[in-house]
């Protein structure tokens, strides 16, 4: 006999809810869904956030946020129908973020809930091992002041929200940054922060490849620094440069737009 309660149950948390019972597994697909050449759900969005869900629930997110997998799961659940709604698949040909740099969405944790330190070490290159690292270069207690900036501001209040439309930007591999920052506000699209950059590698690693790496001008401390994924020692390192220095190897992250 069903428990009417369960009956009541939303249907985005009843997906979601396969979350947990594969969550030794997070790469594991919906077979209904269409996939590119890595395996990964390229046109059905919901197989596709339920495949970012397992991910962070194997990867210990619940634990870290303060709660049981089936909370996390619960915490989320409601983004799943706007990730179906508004996530649309690649304009042509297959996905392959690490030829294109583009990914149609990603599941955003903030830091109102994990800590960039312990989000970062949760990452690593596409077939590596070696953890993701916080760079020297920051001094203690300066991570922490790399907030989101008013255009970049997270929606919502649970620390979890969507990014949809994401480029790697390579295109600005060697501009300036503050003139790929201005170049990105100027096609009405948003720089994305620290926690975006880190969750766009976690969910896509693909994407962090050698001569290809991004900057994320969505947070910033009040001073010509810009928080950047690169590549360091074979393992993903999140460091800054400076706003006015250009690098031949580091383009400008951009997104679509903010969901939840």
């Amino acid at each position: 006999m069903t428990d009417p309660g369960e009956r009541r149950r939303p249907a985005e948390i009843e997906s979601i809810a396969e979350t947990v019972a594969t969550k030794e597994n997070p790469q594991v697909t919906d077979p209904k869904s269409t996939t590119g050449s890595d395996g990964l759900p390229v046109r059905d969005a919901g197989a596709e956030f339920d495949r970012q869900v397992r991910t962070l629930t194997a990867l210990g997110y619940p634990a870290l946020a303060g709660r049981s997998p089936e909370e996390f799961a619960e915490l989320v659940a409601p983004l799943r129908a706007t990730a179906v709604e508004r996530a649309g698949a690649p304009a042509d040909g297959p996905y392959d973020p690490a030829a294109t740099g583009r990914v149609p969405f990603v599941l955003v944790v903030t830091r109102a809930l994990v800590p960039v330190e312990r989000t970062m070490e949760l990452t690593t290159l596409h077939g590596g091992k070696l953890p993701g690292f916080v760079d020297r270069s920051f001094e203690p207690g300066s991570l922490e002041r790399f907030v989101a900036t008013e255009e970049a501001a997270p929606p919502g209040r649970d620390g979890v929200h969507l990014l949809f439309d994401v480029e790697r930007g390579e295109e600005f591999c060697g501009a300036v940054p503050n003139d790929a920052m201005a170049a990105v506000a100027e096609r009405g699209r948003t720089l994305l922060t620290i926690e975006e950059g880190v969750a766009l590698l976690t969910h896509v690693p693909q994407v962090l490849v050698k001569n290809k790496c991004f900057s994320l001008g969505g947070s910033r401390s009040g001073d010509r620094r810009v928080p950047a994924l690169w590549i360091s020692q074979k393992a993903p390192k999140l460091g800054w440069c400076w706003a006015g220095n250009p690098h031949t190897w580091l383009g400008m992250a951009s997104a679509g737009g903010r969901g939840v």
